[in-house]
C-alpha cells in the first residue's frame, strides 16, 4: 500500500502538471490555445482541486515574468535571487507577486474575475480538501493523506525546477536566458523546453527540433482532433523562427 500511495501521488502530480501547462500556461497565460468553454471550465475545476492555484494570479505572475525575464521586476528570477532560492521558495515568490496589488490588475485585465471565482475558485484550501477527500475515497484516510502530501511535494518541486533549473542549467539554442532541459520536460509535460518557450511564447508546441519531445503535445493534438481546442501556432511564427535559427 505505501508504494501504491506514492505512485498515486506521483500520478496526481503529473496530471496536475499536464493541466497546468495546457490550461494555465498555454491557454490562459499566452493564448497559444483556445479551449471549448466546457473544457476550460473543467480545467479550472481540476486545477482547483489538484493545486489550489487561482488561474488569474498564475497567469498574471507568469506574464510579468515574460515582461521582465531575468531582469529587475521578474518575480522569480534565479539570476537575481539564486536558483536554490527560487527552487525552494517558488510558491512564496508567486504569492508575493500575485498579492502586491499591482501584478494581477496589470497583467490579467483580460481574464475576468467571475462569480465562480468568488464562490469556489478563490478558496484554495477548500479545493485542496476536495482533492484530498477524493484520494482518501480511493486509498483510505491514511494512505490517501500520504498520496496527497507526496503529490504536493512533487508538484511544487517540479514547478520550482522550471523557474530555477530551466533558467540556469541546460541548452540555449535561442538567444534568451531560459534553457532546454529534456529530462525536466519529461517530468513537467514539456515545460522543461523553456528556452523554446521563451523564443516563441505563443506557440502551442514546445518541441521545435529533432530529438526534442513535448509530452503535452499529443494531448493537445487529441483535443484539437476532437474539436475541443484550436491551436494558434503549432510552429514558431516566421520572425521568431528566424531569430531562433540565427541564435542557434
Amino acid at each position: 500500500m505505501p508504494l501504491i500511495a506514492l505512485l498515486s501521488g506521483f500520478a496526481a502530480a503529473q496530471f496536475a502538471n499536464l493541466v497546468t501547462t495546457v490550461y494555465l500556461h498555454r491557454t490562459l497565460a499566452h493564448r497559444s490555445l483556445r479551449m471549448a468553454p466546457g473544457l476550460a471550465f473543467a480545467c479550472r475545476v481540476l486545477i482547483w482541486i489538484s493545486t489550489g492555484i487561482r488561474p488569474r494570479e498564475w497567469a498574471a505572475v507568469h506574464r510579468r515574468h515574460h515582461a521582465f525575464t531575468d531582469t529587475e521586476g521578474d518575480p522569480h528570477s534565479p539570476l537575481l535571487l539564486g536558483w536554490s532560492r527560487v527552487q525552494l521558495t517558488n510558491p512564496k515568490l508567486y504569492r508575493r507577486a500575485a498579492r502586491d496589488g499591482v501584478t494581477v490588475d496589470r497583467y490579467a485585465r483580460d481574464i475576468p474575475h467571475d462569480r465562480w471565482d468568488k464562490v469556489f475558485f478563490d478558496h484554495s484550501g477548500f479545493g485542496l480538501v476536495v482533492g484530498l477527500l477524493i484520494l482518501m475515497a480511493f486509498l483510505g484516510p491514511v494512505w490517501g493523506t500520504v498520496a496527497g502530501l507526496f503529490h504536493v511535494v512533487v508538484y511544487l518541486a517540479l514547478s520550482g525546477a522550471v523557474n530555477s533549473i530551466a533558467h540556469t542549467f541546460g541548452r540555449r539554442p535561442a538567444d534568451n536566458s531560459a534553457t532546454n532541459v529534456q529530462w525536466l520536460a519529461f517530468l513537467t509535460a514539456g515545460e522543461g523546453l523553456h528556452n523554446n518557450h521563451h523564443a516563441a511564447p505563443t506557440t502551442a508546441r514546445l518541441s521545435f527540433r529533432r530529438g526534442e519531445i513535448d509530452p503535452a503535445w499529443p494531448v493537445i493534438r487529441l483535443l484539437r482532433r476532437l474539436g475541443w481546442a484550436t491551436v494558434r501556432h503549432e510552429r514558431p511564427p516566421v520572425r521568431e523562427a528566424v531569430d531562433a535559427q540565427r541564435a542557434a
